[in-house]
């Protein structure tokens, strides 16, 4: 599947849920006379994984998201997780996921409600 989008600082902002496979274009800037830059993304070799774990960590340069699976994520003591996945960017391309993933948030929380993360309020023990 195909998506085409504009090549600009919001882009990563805009939902893909919302995003329709037409090319999106602007009008030229008043003065510049500059056209937008079209990117047509596919996701045909896409690898999907599953994560409940994210380490985050930087260096001046750039932000490395660790992602991996917590296979017991209650249990007490030492748990090791093994990180399946190491996403590596940008402090701007991070502030723009950043923007992203807040809008999707407040989204999925205006049609279904707060997001408790804070883990022993979401359990309910069982009696």
């Amino acid at each position: 599947m195909a998506k085409a989008e504009k090549n600009e600082d919001t882009a990563a902002a805009e939902s893909t849920s919302e995003s329709t496979p037409e090319a999106k274009t602007e009008a030229p800037a008043e003065g510049g006379g500059q056209q937008q830059q079209v990117l047509t993304v596919t996701d045909e070799n896409v690898f999907a994984g599953y994560a409940n774990f994210c380490r985050v960590s930087s260096t001046p340069e750039e932000l490395i998201l660790d992602l991996g699976l917590n296979p017991n994520p209650y249990a007490p003591g030492n748990v090791t997780v093994k990180v399946s996945q190491r996403i590596i960017m940008n402090h701007y391309t991070a502030k723009r996921m950043l923007s992203a993933l807040s809008m999707a948030l407040q989204r999925h929380e205006q049609a279904f409600g707060v997001l408790e993360t804070d883990v022993r309020r979401r359990v309910v023990a069982q009696t």
